[in-house]
């Protein structure tokens, strides 16, 4: 007789679990319990940062217990590392679904950068949890073996571009993939993490609507402009 989970919907352990109906809805049914516990510790983590959560508080605004994100992750140090996991991993995976064969270097460049500006933009808690794990001195990411593999999809996109670039001759040569996307990572981080304090002391919105287009074009131009200089 197959092995029943030690929690409801949690995946079957020992035997081979039975592949009918029932199986299949207890496999849905942890895969959206463990995404619910994704996107609500997401947001505790940015709003009170890594000290400041607290996983009754977590669970209290989830469907599910403190037993269950216990028995999914493990403790808050694992919970907090799942997040970091899963904010990187939805940034890679846009990236890597870019597509860019299509257009010359240039425009190739200025859409990898559009496509960064709109994510930051659009994930403003993806920007806080980056601060927060920054004031740790990357401790967690460190420790986490799936972070340390998901910088590859970034850095392949932008040196694919790059190639193509110096074979046309209208890159410099002197640059690599890291420092393209140091240059759009930089502008677009600082733009939604100092929003309130660059608001606060020269009394602009960075953020804006009214200026999106003119920052999002602005990105572009300062990124083409660097490597197309010799």
């Amino acid at each position: 007789m197959a092995a029943q989970p030690s929690e409801p919907g949690a995946p079957v352990r020992g035997d081979v679990p039975d592949v009918g109906v029932a199986g299949v809805e207890r496999i849905r049914d942890a895969e959206r319990t463990r995404a619910d516990i994704l996107a609500v510790a997401t947001r505790e983590f940015a709003d009170r940062g890594y000290a400041g959560a607290r996983i009754n508080e977590i669970a209290d605004k989830t469907s599910t217990t403190k037993r269950m994100i216990y028995y999914y992750f493990g403790g808050k140090e694992q919970l907090y590392v799942a997040v970091l996991e899963e904010a990187y991993r939805r940034i890679r995976v846009l990236e890597q679904q870019i597509d860019v064969e299509h257009l010359d270097p240039v425009h190739a460049i200025r859409e990898l950068a559009g496509v960064t500006f709109d994510h930051h933009e659009s994930h403003p808690d993806f920007i806080r949890l980056v601060s927060i794990e920054n004031i740790h001195r990357a401790e967690h990411i460190a420790r986490s073996t799936v972070l340390s593999n998901l910088a590859n999809p970034a850095v392949d996109v932008l040196g694919a571009i790059l190639r193509r670039g110096w074979d046309a001759g209208v890159f410099r040569d002197d640059v690599d993939a890291l420092d393209v996307h140091q240059v759009i990572s930089a502008f677009c981080v600082f733009r939604t993490a100092n929003r309130h304090t660059f608001g606060a002391i020269f009394g602009r919105d960075m953020l804006d609507h009214a200026r999106r287009e003119h920052q999002r074009r602005m990105l572009g131009d300062l990124v083409v402009a660097y490597l197309t200089t010799h």
